[in-house]
């Protein structure tokens, strides 16, 4: 390791040294000796100060720093909040590389000058970020002829930056193993995991190719919608660190006056992408995971085009940031949808569980009381009823929800968690176009679909288990009396009358079991089917009362033989 290297290597364990001391001192020791209010007191204040410190590092040193400070932001699920939000502003933006390093980097990938690779290249970069800077460029006659366009933009990784990733990504891991030795820590944060998480992103997001192949299968999942542009890979002039991309820069999607001026009516714009966003995440399951206003434009329609065609689209770049719905993480999600829709505090929890946002042991009691409590205040509401409540009643639940969550070894995977972003980002830029809007009723009608989609599959499986319990159920009285005989031939010396009592309450316990599922099954059925078929839906929803009843009523003993 070289002694730059090692510097900023040091540097970077200085720092968690130097947290780890503090947070040891104040949240282990003072307790131990009676000063837990004292530590408590200045808790947030430190917690605060540790995130400045952090981000003065990271913006000091780049690389992977300021990377890592972004990650953090949105672990919300291991982090507290005053660390969270001191670093959500953390922005990727650094001095650029003089264009001599720029162009010696760019000409040993591509093999040539870059007067031979392009016909023109612009030396002031259009962004430049930690581990890389765009250039505007344009293609030489013969590319432009087989590319079908001659404005591109280059991106360009900063020299050297290989060995600072290695660098930093050590430091990580031995930080990540310290923590591991905290009980503290370890109870509730899996840290090697997470560094190991952290490590495979990075190094994904500075393999250039990688992103081009991500854009190529983004371009094709949304080839079908003329809403929606993604600008075309230059194979010829990309390597694993250079990247030549068909130029599609226009009105940034939160220039709501640029919109303005172009005609653009940016309520429009925001239901648009909303929708976009969705379907990403709800239906091909590949989806962009950091659509900020720097990564998608408003494209009008250029003159000329054809009549039909949209009056603009949304074109999205910078896909090195994609996340993916798994079958595991899409089977989760069905859980936690039907849990509640059907206010089912213990079954989302178990989606929760399924989706692997809790650690093995968790004791998930106090989680789902908060969410019955939460199902019991705000389940039966509307959107519109939704907005008509206190907000401060909504804080106040947050903060009580919140010392609940923060209590449980919560650790979200990286695609719920790049779910959650993409979300969050979405809701931000469409915000800004239209502060009224509402983004959940984008979302209701997507959920809704996975409910009608999904709903056969669970009736189904539902319906299967109700078999299984009734074909028990159907034979159990038979073998009950069997073995009643048999110990009345005196095959076996026993008090009849007890054994003949607790027979009959199993009878009549597995006799009200199978009435109570097959009430819920009729129930959940009817809620489902009603969205498509509503008179069904109410006849099964009613026909749901009979089983109830029956499951409830006291039943007589059976009469003794």
């Amino acid at each position: 390791m070289q002694s730059g290297s090692r510097a900023r290597y040091r540097r970077i364990l200085r720092f968690a040294a130097l947290s780890l001391a503090q947070t040891w001192w104040y949240d282990l020791f003072l307790p131990r000796v009676g000063l837990a209010r004292l530590a408590a007191r200045s808790r947030s204040a430190r917690m605060q100060r540790i995130a400045r410190r952090f981000h003065a590092l990271a913006v000091g040193l780049g690389g992977l720093m300021i990377k890592v400070g972004q990650f953090m932001s949105s672990r919300l699920d291991v982090l507290p909040p005053e660390i969270t939000k001191e670093l959500e502003g953390l922005q990727d933006e650094v001095p650029p590389v003089p264009f001599a390093d720029i162009r010696a980097a760019a000409e040993a990938q591509l093999g040539m000058p870059l007067e031979r690779a392009y016909a023109w290249f612009d030396e002031t970069p259009v962004a430049a970020a930690s581990l890389g800077q765009a250039h505007r460029a344009r293609l030489t006659p013969a590319d432009a002829t087989l590319s079908g366009f001659g404005a591109v933009v280059v991106k360009v990784q900063r020299p050297g930056i290989d060995e600072i990733v290695d660098v930093d990504l050590a430091a990580l891991r031995r930080v990540a193993g310290w923590l591991s030795r905290v009980r503290l820590v370890s109870d509730r944060v899996d840290a090697p995991a997470l560094a190991e998480e952290f490590a495979a992103t990075s190094r994904e997001e500075i393999d250039y190719l990688h992103e081009a192949q991500n854009a190529e299968r983004f371009g094709a999942d949304v080839a079908d919608d003329p809403a929606v542009a993604v600008p075309e890979v230059v194979w010829e002039r990309s390597t694993r660190k250079v990247l030549t991309l068909q130029d599609v820069t226009a009105i940034k999607i939160s220039d709501v006056a640029g919109l303005r001026a172009a005609g653009i009516d940016a309520v429009e714009v925001a239901e648009a992408f909303a929708t976009t966003m969705f379907t990403q995440l709800f239906r091909t399951g590949f989806f962009h995971a950091d659509p900020h206003p720097g990564n998608v434009f408003v494209t009008p329609r250029p003159a000329g085009a054809d009549a039909a065609a949209p009056a603009w689209t949304l074109t999205f770049i910078d896909f090195g940031m994609m996340g993916t719905v798994d079958d595991r993480l899409r089977s989760g999600l069905r859980t936690v949808l039907l849990a509640v829709a059907a206010r089912d505090s213990k079954r989302l929890v178990q989606g929760i569980l399924d989706v692997g946002a809790l650690l093995p042991g968790a004791d998930t009691r106090e989680l789902e009381r908060a969410y019955a409590k939460l199902f019991a205040r705000f389940g039966g509401m509307g959107f519109a009823q939704l907005r008509e409540v206190d907000p401060r009643e909504f804080r106040d639940f947050a903060e009580e929800f919140g010392d609940v969550v923060r209590s449980l070894p919560f650790q979200l995977p990286e695609n719920f968690l790049l779910i959650v972003r993409a979300i969050s980002l979405t809701s931000g830029v469409c915000s800004t176009l239209e502060p009224e809007y509402n983004i959940w009723e984008s979302i209701e009608p997507f959920a809704g679909q996975v409910l009608r989609d999904e709903g056969g599959n669970v009736v189904k499986d539902a319906l299967a288990q109700v078999a299984e319990v009734a074909t028990t159920a159907w034979r159990l009285p038979g073998r009950l009396d069997g073995l009643i005989t048999g110990f009345e031939e005196g095959t076996v010396s026993v008090d009849m009358s007890r054994l003949e009592r607790r027979l009959d309450r199993l009878e009549r316990i597995a006799q009200r079991g199978l009435a109570a599922v097959v009430f819920g099954i009729l129930l959940i059925g009817g809620i489902l089917l009603r969205v498509t078929d509503e008179v069904f839906g109410v006849a099964m929803m009613i026909a749901s009362l009979v089983p109830l009843i029956v499951s409830l009523l006291p039943r007589g003993r059976r009469r003794r033989r």
